[in-house]
């Protein structure tokens, strides 16, 4: 008895020990987390926590794989997220597709009061929201807040746009009949968005559907789940205080399995990826497998990699100037005000920032300023320039998330349209003079074949009341501004017969 009841208790001992060690760790591991922290605390302002659900159809939740989300700044962990599994994916399409037999009997202009309440809602946590981008993706304070903006801005446009959208009524050959154009929702709208805009993608596509009587699924990148979450978190609240089901807006945080179920789910009507051109290929190869050539998606694969083309007699004189730019850019923490740029978003992006400049070199180009990773915590490295390189060099026409400029020296107009349009990517461009005939040209059907095509401007920051989107490899279809409202949408051509008599079309008659 003796001999049994001490065994008892060594077993109980080994056993309280062990749990004390799991439930130590499970509190170191807590208190590592950024979130913890009372430098951070601002991020329970946006209903965040250590452990937070990664899907949202109504209900919050989250069964798959646990994903830590980390500070480029010093890649340090932020807080966790649960994401989706396929069996949480299915009940969030279910519910998403009920949820839209409610949505789209309500009138559009119904539609945007709701959509102008989640802009109201976006207004009020702008700030701290804006606080977040910079924190989990990396870039500048004042560019995460004006992502945030930018969804507010949307959403303002989408309110006046929900009185206006629809088709003409035009004159009919027959008499007696009237000929009228048809819009109605396209259904439920997948939306695969990019970690280098978090919110702003997802905004522009989610304000434009919503007025439009679709319903949206989004699978935001799975290294800023954190954002999608506290977005998502904000337009639920939207929707509960109105009394409207929560899946007319739903989230499934996850990775590849997930934008792959999206692509090849034939009950999700249209798909919106944002990314790579790589991926987005293969996600548009998958839409076109389910609907045929004409499948309803609309890719933009989004191509930051930039080259400056310049006049050979100013060429040097350019490099000159620019690099001296270069190194008085702040480079620093992306909440100092003063900071201009902050860290790449993941310890692979600093990978391919070395390895981009090792092509570049291998293939005759010559390192004008930085090329080097800076010596600090985080993922920082110099903004680079860089000279010597042909025009069709492939590090020149490869797409790469890094801040390496290429800079090449032309001799006629001609020739730097051309270089200009032989990269495969047509996202954005850009032209500087004061030539009036250029800039026209440069306009006009021999001049740039990108998407966004701008004049003595940068190539960034597109305002919203023009479609935004790419050509080439960069995709295709339009978000944001102009008509894009159309591609939301289904069109019908509808003939309305109230006469008396049955004309056919192009006098055909049967004797």
């Amino acid at each position: 008895m003796q001999r049994c009841f001490t065994l008892t208790i060594v077993r109980h001992w080994a056993l309280r020990k062990k749990l004390l060690t799991i439930s130590y760790q499970q509190s170191a591991a807590m208190s590592t987390l950024l979130i913890n922290q009372p430098k951070y605390a601002w991020l329970k302002e946006l209903g965040l926590s250590e452990d937070n659900d990664g899907v949202y159809n109504g209900n919050w939740g989250g069964k798959g794989e646990v994903i830590t989300s980390y500070c480029p700044a010093n890649n340090e962990p932020i807080a966790r997220v649960r994401q989706a599994t396929m069996a949480e994916y299915e009940e969030t399409v279910q519910k998403s597709r009920d949820a839209w037999k409610v949505w789209a009997d309500i009138p559009a202009p119904k539609r945007g009061e709701i959509v102008r309440q989640i802009g109201d809602a976006l207004r009020k946590k702008i700030k701290v929201l804006g606080s977040l981008v910079s924190l989990e993706m990396g870039k500048i304070y004042v560019e995460g807040v004006g992502e945030v903006q930018e969804y507010v801005d949307v959403c303002d446009y989408a309110v006046g746009l929900s009185r206006m959208i629809g088709g003409p009524v035009l004159p009919s050959e027959r008499p007696g009949h009237a000929l009228i154009e048809m819009w109605n929702p396209v259904g439920l709208v997948g939306i695969i968005t990019a970690f280098n805009f978090p919110v702003a993608v997802y905004g522009w596509n989610n304000a434009i559907a919503l007025i439009c009587g679709n319903v949206c699924l989004w699978k935001g990148a799975p290294t800023t789940p954190l954002t999608s979450v506290a977005v998502t978190k904000i337009v639920a609240e939207v929707l509960e205080q109105n009394n409207l089901p929560g899946a007319i807006c739903s989230m499934t945080c996850g990775g590849a399995d997930i934008g792959t179920a999206m692509s090849k789910d034939e009950r999700v009507d249209l798909v919106s990826f944002t990314g790579s051109t790589q991926v987005g290929k293969m996600v548009a190869m998958m839409v076109q497998e389910r609907f045929g050539e004409s499948a309803p998606h609309r890719p933009h694969f989004f191509s930051p990699q930039p080259n400056l083309i310049t006049f050979g007699t100013i060429h040097d004189v350019v490099v000159e100037r620019v690099a001296k730019a270069y190194k008085q850019v702040r480079i620093g923490d992306p909440w100092d005000p003063s900071t201009m740029y902050g860290p790449l978003h993941t310890k692979q992006a600093v990978d391919q920032y070395l390895a981009a400049i090792e092509q570049a070199k291998q293939q005759g180009g010559t390192v004008v300023c930085g090329g080097k990773v800076m010596e600090r915590p985080g993922n920082y490295v110099e903004p680079t320039i860089i000279t010597g390189l042909a025009h069709d060099a492939p590090i020149v026409h490869t797409e790469t998330f890094v801040p390496i400029l290429y800079v090449l020296k032309f001799q006629t107009e001609e020739e730097a349209f051309a270089w200009n349009n032989e990269v495969k990517q047509g996202l954005s461009s850009s032209i500087f003079t004061k030539d009036m005939g250029r800039v026209f040209r440069w306009l006009g059907p021999k001049g740039s074949d990108c998407g966004i095509v701008n004049v003595n401007i940068p190539t960034s920051g597109a305002e919203i009341g023009g479609a935004f989107g790419g050509e080439k490899h960069t995709g295709g279809g339009r978000e944001s501004g102009s008509d894009s409202w159309k591609q939301y949408m289904r069109r019908s051509t509808c003939t309305i017969n109230y006469s008396k008599d049955l004309p056919l079309a192009q006098g055909i008659k049967f004797e």
